[in-house]
């Protein structure tokens, strides 16, 4: 606590300096008639204390607005300060000076001098002549009052500061005795000084000190809050003690505390398993002789709760109806007629057999083909309730079988959380994503997987956190994946993949006539406007705004044109026509898409049926559906080197050498020369370089184009082609045949050289895929070459020598 000044002692010197050096004080206010000691360590203070200690020791104190500012400018220093007096400086050890200085006056800078390292100042001392008055007494009481006030409040003030408050008689020393021995901000006592006059300044004080004491009031009512809580709670602890000791002693719980006794009855009226029922009367066993306020009791208190949040005897009954499944599933979803087929199986056999386990079905295939939403109304076919877990970035076991009950905040895993929700013990289960996990140092979570969708095991699941079997046999589970090759192979094992396909054009105007479009006409609020799409905008909306195999782009784009069409409405106003004489109709068409959604995004236009040379059209499955995928190769003088580009994979770069291999093996054959790759730098490139590429597939179309540059001789732009060679000429069978087919028929191609091998999968395909297409099953390269070529294996025949 700062020193007062005595009295008697002369505060003023007799000749004021006109320039002072300057002071820069952090955090702290120096008030007139005050003795502070002042710690300083920065370079260019000390140099200022320095100066002023050679010429009279008078030195100009000011506070800086930033307190973390090493170098303060004249902007962020306060004007109003005290000139001082240095009584006594000591040096530290560690380069720090400690310098003591007695407050004189107020004074207001009028101009700021820079030096090398420090400012001098020109100033007017501020007047701060007291004249006694009626005012001034009443101020000096209300002050001394209050300050008795926050001094009792206040712990971190002694006693003895209300005995030197008393001993002074001066009221402007009261005054600045007062503000310096308040604990508040120093931009707070900034404000004090900045008034002109003593008036004002004990008026600010006064307001300063009313603030003060209402807070005091307020943290002083809190903690005796607090503290009388906390006795309660420790009496509370106590008497709960006891009355735990006298029940052990008395082997009854006769007189358990209401909580517990509406619990106990909850688990003896649950109908739980017998094994459950026993765990349960354990636990609760253990948690009426805690303390309520221990974390075991919250642990055991929250055991129970799941326990018997678990609906171990609730089951919903199935509707059998294979008439009304039939048609529930034709009205949610148009096509999907395979798994449309196999839940019509499921529901015959249930109508033969009351349980059946083993029904664990996977939809795989592209995003917005419906997997989930099939899911869905197949719950509603059968009755029964549904639930849906996403999967994808799930990388911790415990996510699946629970964490085990060794900490606060432990909770059963997803499939224990799913069955609380759906508060039945056969309900539909939807684990969206399975093919998106992953496994990290938690675990692996396809491991527990494994368990859950094992028929053979999930009647006896165990879940780490309830630590008790739970049946999961009548549970339908569906599980949906975009690929199947992200599904490890025992969990596949376990599974009926049925794969979904993309959608034909056909079936997408259908789809959006029938769903979509209605669907977002009532959301949008256009049920009464007539609004009606052609169905050649929405063909042209398929085709030049969106490329995919699903629906979801489709939807989100009649999404868009519904607002646009809504808020013409809303700026015509436009009245709906239940409420018109004359009826409008808003007609969507190919013509107003340009100015509902803009330009095409993708270009309607056929394949280019130019026969070129070094250019030849294969056929790519990706995630999103098929695609084409035009392979260009070019050769140059230079280097003899293969080079490849457009982000290819290791097993695709793999296929571009062993085409390479095949035909410098067979060169004689295509009547190449031998040496034909001597000096010479082939590229191979693969457009759209963004899009990673990799797979076997793309083999016989490598092949062809190779062939093709090195020989000059042109292939058919009208043909495309699929399948996977060897270093022999062999072609092997690859998958995603319905996906390419449908790329090809987006391209407009209609000739497919596929591998002979994969003709028996033709029957799968749908037949709109394969309507007006030229599908030729090859088995070697030669019999590809005779079908991409625009001569066939003509172009290829040795000259005769005349």
């Amino acid at each position: 606590m700062p020193k007062v000044t005595p009295e008697n002692t002369e505060t003023a010197p007799e000749v004021i300096p006109e320039r002072l050096p300057v002071l820069p004080l952090r955090d702290v206010v120096i008030f007139p008639y005050m003795i502070f000691p002042i710690l300083i360590g920065r370079e260019n203070s000390i140099t200022a204390v320095n100066q002023a200690l050679e010429q009279d020791k008078y030195i100009a104190l000011l506070t800086q607005k930033i307190p973390d500012e090493d170098f303060p400018t004249e902007e962020s220093l306060y004007k109003v300060g005290t000139l001082a007096r240095i009584i006594q400086v000591l040096k530290l050890p560690n380069g720090l000076m400690k310098v003591l200085v007695d407050g004189l006056h107020l004074i207001r800078v009028t101009t700021f001098i820079p030096t090398d390292s420090f400012f001098h100042v020109e100033f007017d001392v501020e007047n701060q002549d007291v004249v006694p008055d009626i005012q001034l007494h009443a101020l000096t009481r209300q002050v001394g009052s209050l300050f008795h006030e926050y001094v009792k409040l206040n712990r971190d003030l002694p006693g003895e500061t209300l005995i030197s408050f008393e001993n002074i008689a001066s009221p402007i020393r009261k005054l600045y005795f007062v503000a310096s021995s308040l604990h508040i901000p120093v931009t707070t006592k900034q404000k004090i000084i900045e008034h002109p006059s003593i008036v004002d300044q004990y008026l600010e004080l006064i307001r300063i000190l009313t603030e003060e004491i209402e807070i005091l009031n307020m943290e002083m009512d809190i903690d005796n809050r607090v503290q009388s809580n906390i006795q309660q709670s420790q009496r509370k602890f106590y008497l709960q003690e006891q009355i735990r000791v006298l029940q052990q002693e008395l082997g009854s719980d006769a007189e358990l505390p209401p909580d517990l006794a509406e619990l106990k009855e909850k688990i003896l009226k649950a109908g739980l398993p017998l094994e459950v029922k026993e765990k349960a009367l354990e636990e609760f066993d253990k948690l009426k002789t805690m303390t309520p306020l221990s974390p075991e009791a919250t642990v055991s208190r929250n055991y129970l709760d799941w326990v018997l949040a678990v609906p171990w005897n609730v089951h919903t009954p199935d509707v059998l109806d294979i008439e009304s499944a039939r048609t529930i599933l034709d009205k949610d979803h148009y096509g999907l007629a395979k798994p449309k087929d196999r839940i019509l199986e499921f529901i015959a056999v249930l109508n033969l057999v009351p349980e059946m386990r083993g029904q664990i079905l996977c939809f795989v295939g592209p995003p917005g083909v419906g997997k989930t939403s099939l899911g869905r109304s197949i719950a509603r076919a059968l009755n029964r309730r549904f639930v849906r877990l996403s999967l994808g970035g799930i990388h911790d076991e415990a996510e699946i079988r629970g964490h085990r009950r060794t900490y606060i905040g432990s909770m059963p895993g997803k499939i224990i959380q799913a069955l609380r929700k759906a508060g039945s013990m056969n309900p539909v289960i939807l684990l969206d994503e399975i093919d998106k996990m992953s496994a990290d140092f938690h675990g692996d979570p396809t491991a527990a997987m494994l368990e859950v969708l094992d028929p053979e095991q999930n009647c006896t699941f165990n879940d780490h956190y309830l630590d008790v079997d739970v049946d999961l046999s009548r549970v339908l589970f569906i599980t949906t994946a975009n690929v199947s090759y992200g599904i490890p192979e025992p969990l596949q094992d376990r599974m009926e993949i049925i794969e979904i396909p993309g959608y034909l054009e056909h079936e997408k105007i259908a789809i959006a006539q029938r769903h979509l479009v209605p669907r977002q006409i009532r959301e949008h609020g256009l049920k009464g406007y007539d609004v009606r799409f052609q169905k050649r905008a929405l063909r042209r909306l398929i085709r030049e705004y969106t490329m995919e195999a699903g629906v979801r782009n489709l939807e989100r784009e009649i999404a868009t044109v519904c607002r646009k069409i809504a808020k013409e409405v809303v700026l015509k106003k436009l009245k709906p026509n239940n409420k018109r004489k004359t009826r409008r109709t808003i007609s969507v068409t190919p013509g107003s898409l340009n100015t509902y959604l803009g330009v095409s995004r993708y270009s309607d236009k056929h394949a280019d049926r130019t026969p070129k040379v070094g250019i030849a059209t294969g056929l790519a499955w990706t995630s999103m559906g098929g695609a084409t995928l035009p392979v260009e190769v070019v050769v140059m003088k230079g280097q003899e080197k293969l080079t490849l580009t457009g982000q290819l994979g290791e097993i695709m770069k793999e296929s571009a050498m062993a085409a390479l291999s095949y035909l410098r093996a067979n060169a004689e054959r295509f009547n190449l020369p031998h040496d034909f790759n001597a000096d010479r730098e082939i590229h191979i490139h693969l457009p759209e370089g963004s899009i990673p590429k990799d797979g076997p597939s793309a083999g016989i179309t490598l092949t062809m184009a190779l062939l093709s540059a090195l020989s000059g001789v042109p292939t058919r732009g009208d043909v495309a082609m699929t399948g996977e060679i060897t270093l022999r000429g062999e072609i092997l069978p690859v998958g995603g045949l319905n996906e390419k087919l449908l790329a090809a028929r987006r391209a407009r191609i209609r000739t497919i050289l596929i591998p002979g091998e994969n003709k028996k999968d033709l029957v799968e395909i749908p037949a709109p895929v394969k309507e007006n297409m030229n599908i030729i099953p090859i088995t070697t390269i030669p019999e590809a070459i005779e079908h991409v070529f625009v001569r066939g294996a003509r172009a290829f025949a040795r000259k005769k020598k005349s």
